[in-house]
């Protein structure tokens, strides 16, 4: 499982909007269940979305795969400008998110890869 480091976290939580008031591990869940959220809402539909299960499409990676074929950190620019490549289909929505929801996600994928 990749784990942030602290600093990259805090920044994270800066660029997120959370407030540095919060006890950092409470911040980092908060972070993490809503990253959690947008995955569940938007790709479960084809993705499986967690630690474990098999997608419900077939031609669509567990997100818990996806370091394995590249580096997490390539999906931000296309999170963040409607994500199409890399996806088999005429089904495939498009999705945009905007700069919390990316690294919501990002760090929600990130805790859940696999080694």
């Amino acid at each position: 499982m990749v784990r942030f480091a602290a600093p990259a976290l805090a920044a994270l939580l800066a660029l997120a909007g959370f407030s540095p008031g919060l006890p950092a591990q409470a911040a980092e869940n908060d972070v993490l269940r809503y990253g959690e959220s947008i995955a569940k809402a938007n790709c479960s539909r084809c993705h499986a979305v967690g630690v474990a299960g098999k997608s419900p499409n077939p031609k669509s990676p567990p997100f818990r795969d996806l370091s394995r074929k590249y580096p997490l950190s390539y999906l931000e620019e296309a999170l963040g400008e409607g994500i199409v490549v890399g996806h088999e289909g005429p089904e495939m929505p498009q999705f945009q998110f905007d700069a919390k929801q990316i690294e919501a996600l990002l760090a929600y994928l990130g805790s859940i890869q696999k080694r």
